[in-house]
């Protein structure tokens, strides 16, 4: 077992966007951070990478390039001693490793949240990370594959139909971009015209995208309507099958892509650390970011339910734009600048593909092509590094001019192994 001491004597617990940032804020004063990855993923650009938009990796950010003055441990957390300010972690590089902290900050995010549904963990695609945004790429392409292949139209038919569960941020702008990447890819594949695609995107709640203002969320859905997408709202996913899935509405649709984007809920190992949680599994922190009934130790991000001074009685939303400003607020009060975290959202953005977007921000509101260049501006503006930004910005240019690549990626970190036929 190795024994080291945190850097700065602040160890983050999560290399995301909510721990990444702190670990780059804090500067020289060091921090370490452990992660499962030597990168942060900036996921409002995921629907982009899986339709080819964005190269891969150029929608992640290397830690140790974004956070130039901190140590980064890769490996699995496996115990988390208050007493002793210590953290135990299993590394495949170094095996087990104690890191001891004066400050300890709890940043570990958020998984998919799941409803015990027959048939989904099966048969349903997840949309959380880089792999799932990869898988689902090429699952995607396999199905035009699959479609050209058959002789059978019904058959065709059901391999293009997609159906996407959850109608909020990920959902709506992941079935958007691969709508257009299954567009591009259509030219490519005459049989195929013929054949009837079905975009269907279902939610309970009444209408989609239910946290922006009426008007632009209907702007959405009459967009998504124009590009033949059926919407189903107030409507729940009963069970899922191979080649089928049943909604709460009696309708069973045949398909062979279902994709689960009905949100997300705290990453479940933060209830195994002893720290107080809600009834969601969230860390409970008071107003200054610190978990409540305790000294010295942290939490932000997805994994915590984050009070703001400026929306009294509300919780923070599992949004990248809140955690950003959770971790400026907290590398501050971790620099003896202590004060309650306030926050009143600028606004909210979102991309509908075919250079359509919605934005609403300070109150002003913009729709079609000014609200899909306000998106994208505002995502480059918050990416870190400039080599990112300047990656991403070619990314953009070479797609206004040239149709999406739609080559697979299925081989993508697997090699065979040497003497193998």
């Amino acid at each position: 077992m190795q024994h080291r001491h945190a850097k700065g004597g602040t160890l983050v617990l999560g290399g995301g966007f909510a721990g990444g940032y702190v670990a780059r804020l804090l500067g020289k004063a060091g921090s370490t951070i452990v992660s499962r990855e030597n990168f942060m993923l900036y996921t409002p650009t995921l629907p982009e990478a899986a339709s080819g938009t964005l190269e891969p990796r150029h929608v992640v950010v290397p830690l140790r390039m974004m956070c130039p003055h901190a140590d980064l441990v890769l490996g699995e957390i496996r115990e988390v001693d208050e007493t002793e300010r210590r953290v135990t972690v299993e590394s495949e590089e170094a095996g087990g490793v104690e890191l001891e902290y004066r400050n300890l900050v709890v940043a570990l995010g958020a998984v998919a949240r799941t409803l015990p549904i027959p048939g989904l963990a099966e048969h349903g695609h997840w949309f959380k990370d880089l792999a799932d945004a990869i898988d689902l790429r090429n699952h995607v392409l396999r199905q035009l594959e699959a479609a050209d292949a058959m002789v059978d139209p019904a058959v065709a038919a059901r391999h293009l139909t997609f159906v996407f569960i959850g109608a909020g941020y990920a959902g709506v702008e992941a079935l958007a971009e691969l709508a257009d990447l299954v567009r591009d890819a259509l030219r490519y594949y005459p049989r195929l015209r013929s054949v009837p695609q079905r975009w269907i995107l279902v939610d309970a709640a009444p209408k989609i995208l239910p946290e922006i203002p009426t008007r632009l969320g209907d702007y959405a859905a009459r967009q998504l309507v124009k590009r033949g997408v059926d919407i189903r709202v107030d409507t729940t996913l009963e069970s899922v099958e191979e080649h089928a899935a049943t909604l709460s509405d009696g309708e069973r649709i045949e398909t062979d892509t279902l994709v689960w984007t009905a949100g997300v809920r705290a990453t479940p190992i933060v209830s195994r650390f002893g720290l107080p949680v809600d009834e969601k599994g969230r860390v409970r922190v008071g107003p200054t970011l610190c978990v409540e009934a305790r000294e010295n130790v942290w939490a932000i991000g997805d994994c915590a339910r984050v009070p703001n001074t400026a929306t009294p009685g509300q919780f923070d939303p599992p949004t990248c734009q809140h955690a950003l400003r959770q971790a400026r607020r907290l590398a501050k009060n971790l620099r003896g600048e202590v004060r309650p975290y306030h926050y009143r959202m600028l606004g909210q953005v979102a991309t509908l593909g075919r250079h359509k977007g919605i934005a609403d921000v300070l109150g002003l509101r913009f729709r079609g092509f000014i609200g899909w260049f306000i998106t994208r501006t505002y995502h480059l503006y918050q990416l870190p590094l400039l080599t990112r930004k300047l990656r991403v910005v070619t990314d953009w240019t070479v797609g206004l001019f040239f149709r999406r690549d739609i080559a697979e990626l299925s081989m993508l970190g697997r090699s065979a192994k040497l003497g193998d036929d």
